[in-house]
């Protein structure tokens, strides 16, 4: 076997169906869309409903959307315990490589759990009772 010998087998490829190509071609004329009328033009805009009002513009806003809004991936203190050692470093780096974290989102420390380790924190944002545990056990901090 070679591969300038290999086929598809019969029946596995199929070709495209060229409409509006005549009579012969097997769909000519109106080229399968039937007759005339808005189905045979090329598109109907997205939530077009005839000239009803479209639901989209029946249904009342609500709410807003904050452009100041930050999303944070969160990481709480008990994951800290279990994935460093005494005088770590914890870093966005180090919590990508240990697998605490996954996507590219700023970190948030969160005071779940309890610290018995000394770390080095060097991240985007903690919480007050996060703050309050890492500096209990004499670690430091680094708000970037």
């Amino acid at each position: 076997m070679q591969l300038n010998n290999l086929k598809s087998t019969p029946g596995a490829r199929q070709e495209k169906h060229r409409v509006g190509r005549g009579h012969a071609a097997g769909k000519g004329k109106q080229a399968g869309r039937g007759q005339s009328g808005q189905t045979k033009r090329s598109t109907v805009r997205l939530g077009f409903e005839g000239g009803q009002l479209p639901l989209f513009r029946r249904i009342p806003k609500r709410g807003f959307t904050n452009v100041n809004h930050v999303e944070y991936q969160v990481v709480n203190l008990k994951n800290l315990e279990k994935s460093y050692k005494d005088n770590e470093v914890v870093s966005y780096e180090s919590l990508f490589e240990k697998g605490l974290i996954k996507r590219p989102l700023p970190v948030k420390i969160l005071g779940n759990g309890k610290l018995t380790k000394k770390l080095n924190v060097e991240v985007f944002s903690l919480s007050k009772s996060a703050r309050k545990a890492i500096e209990s056990v004499g670690g430091k901090i680094e708000v970037k």
